[in-house]
Order: structure tokens, then C-alpha cells, then sequence
């Protein structure tokens, strides 16, 4: 087992859940490739262990979301995306042409954006933000019309 694989291993652990094969292909490929749709965790988890089903990476994401070990963002309008960076409260940006996504930090507060205005006596324990635009290559493919 390479560092990386024990160290997803060493996160599933923390967490109480069992090390399988398919929640550590999972934990990889999101990863690797940050903000992916379902149909894309699929194909990236099926490249190395083509025998996982597609209930079987579905049960995982599921899974790991409840655990906290993956986030599930689904900005309005878009496609629900997993990623594995968690636990920072950070913040995206989606492009509204092409419908890619970038994490922005948030530079308010030791607690980013936890501190409300007014907040109705809620306790808060998450802030969400999604930014919108148009990302550099649309932008360039605009200009360039």
C-alpha cells in the first residue's frame, strides 16, 4: 500500500468506516479530480477496478458525504459535484458558459463567512457562497468571436 492509499486508508478509519477497495478508488479519484459529477467518479474509479458497479460508487459517495470525508456541492441549475476537500468551509465559483468550477477561499473571519450580519440566533456551523462568471477561456473565446 503506497502512502497516498494509506493515508485515504487512515481517513476511512477516522471515521469509523470500513477499508474497501472502491471507497479508497473513490476517495483517489476525487482526489485527483475535484469538483466531478457522479457519471464522472464512475468512470475514473471503473478505469482502475472495472468490475465496481455503479450502485457500488453511488453507496460510496453516499457514504463518505455522510462520514464528512467528501462535500457535495450543486450550485442552482448545475449538476451535483463531489469533492474531498472538506472541513475549511471554503466557497466556489462556477463559469455560467462552460460550467467549470473553482474553490475561493474566504478571507473573512477565522471562521470563514460564519459570523452573519444578523443572525436570528441560529447557531451557524457552515456558510454557502457560490460566485458566478465567466471563466478565462470563455472569456478569451468570447473576445476572440
Amino acid at each position: 500500500m503506497g502512502r497516498m492509499t494509506s493515508d485515504l486508508a487512515a481517513q476511512l478509519r477516522g471515521v469509523s468506516l470500513r477499508v474497501t477497495r472502491p471507497r479508497l478508488a473513490v476517495l483517489a479519484a476525487l482526489r485527483d479530480h475535484p469538483h466531478v459529477d457522479t457519471d464522472t467518479v464512475i468512470a475514473l474509479v471503473r478505469a482502475d477496478h472495472p468490475r465496481v458497479s455503479h450502485q457500488a460508487v453511488y453507496d460510496v459517495l453516499r457514504a463518505l458525504t455522510a462520514a464528512g470525508l467528501v462535500r457535495r456541492i450543486q450550485p442552482a441549475g448545475a449538476t451535483a459535484r463531489y469533492e474531498s476537500r472538506v472541513g475549511d468551509n471554503h466557497h466556489h465559483v462556477v463559469c455560467r458558459s462552460c460550467g467549470a468550477i473553482a474553490d475561493v477561499d474566504c478571507a473573512v473571519g477565522h471562521a470563514p463567512c460564519l459570523t452573519a450580519a444578523d443572525d436570528h440566533d441560529f447557531v451557524i456551523d457552515e456558510a454557502e457562497v457560490v460566485y458566478w462568471g465567466t471563466c478565462p477561456d470563455c472569456a478569451t473565446a468570447r473576445t476572440a468571436q
